[in-house]
């Protein structure tokens, strides 16, 4: 027995008097009304409907029951309405797990245009360069920056793809040199993103050609904007993702080398964990962020 569908033929029933017009109205055929009232009062065990082949009428325990069963059902219809807002315009609490450094330097200013257009929507923004288990820890989405995306069961969603640049303040090669090639890099002393899958071994491609070395130095941090301050600092050279550094090197506190060299790139890709029944709040914020990085590379 369907028995949603028999509470339902079960209040239609009482509602209207008939079988039969509470057959057409499910468009349900008379035995099937009868066959679904037979088995709702084989499973209370108690007889609710009075029926002879003129007239019915509910027992006393079939009314009984019906002012329960016209509550439950309400109760469902009620719950369904209330997510016709939630299914049609982005409302609600979106909880978000974004980089530190691609969020302060490329998204933060954004941020409140994209609020202003959805009232209804509030963001949980957390800034954390670590990998999260979106769904252990009740992430509707993530934004991850990888050379290599694992395999996995989550969605991704490409933003955007942020190339690095080998770089250094002026002083720094003022007093160690400019190296010329990948292995010119040995004994220069090297800030590291901690965090990067290439931290201590950096590669370069020419032509054909792949190049590995190896680096050390005396700092090695989380965060892209602390490397960037080392480098200000004159304190060694780093391949961060170039759009970190562009105004530095724009403005000449910083200078890029071995330019004819390709090395690593970032993607950034929004992860969440299903396309089904995609969220009317996530799909608004996974358009803003399509749409923020797009406006950025033009």
């Amino acid at each position: 027995m369907d028995r949603l569908t028999a509470l339902q033929v079960f209040r239609h029933v009482a509602e209207l008097n008939s079988f039969a017009a509470a057959g057409r109205r499910l468009g349900l055929s008379p035995p099937a009304v009868s066959k679904n009232i037979a088995e709702l009062e084989a499973h209370v065990g108690v007889r609710l409907v009075h029926r002879t082949t003129r007239r019915m009428a509910l027992t006393d325990e079939g009314r009984v029951y019906l002012e329960h069963v016209t509550r439950g059902l309400d109760a469902l219809n009620d719950a369904d309405r209330a997510l016709c807002p939630v299914k049609t315009a982005p409302t609600g609490t979106l909880r978000v797990s974004a980089p530190m450094t691609v969020t302060l330097t490329r998204l933060s200013s954004v941020i409140p245009g994209f609020l202003a257009a959805h009232p209804g929507l509030t963001l949980d923004l957390h800034l954390d360069d670590r990998r999260v288990d979106i769904v252990r820890e009740g992430f509707d989405l993530a934004i991850r920056g990888t050379d290599h995306l694992d395999d996995s069961s989550l969605i991704a969603r490409k933003l955007a793809v942020m190339r690095h640049a080998l770089c250094g303040a002026p002083s720094y090669f003022a007093a160690h040199g400019v190296p010329r090639t990948p292995a010119d890099l040995t004994g220069m002393h090297a800030v590291r993103f901690s965090l990067s899958g290439h931290a201590d071994v950096w590669e370069f491609r020419k032509d054909g050609r792949v190049e590995r070395v190896a680096v050390r130095g005396q700092y090695s941090v989380s965060s892209s904007l602390a490397v960037r301050d080392a480098l200000r600092a004159g304190l060694g050279i780093s391949l961060i993702p170039l759009p970190y550094v562009a105004e530095d090197l724009a403005q000449g506190r910083l200078h890029a080398v071995l330019t004819d060299w390709q090395t690593v790139e970032t993607t950034l890709h929004a992860i969440y964990p299903s396309r089904q029944h995609v969220a009317p709040k996530l799909r608004a914020f996974l358009d803003f962020l399509i749409g923020a990085f797009a406006e950025e590379a033009d």
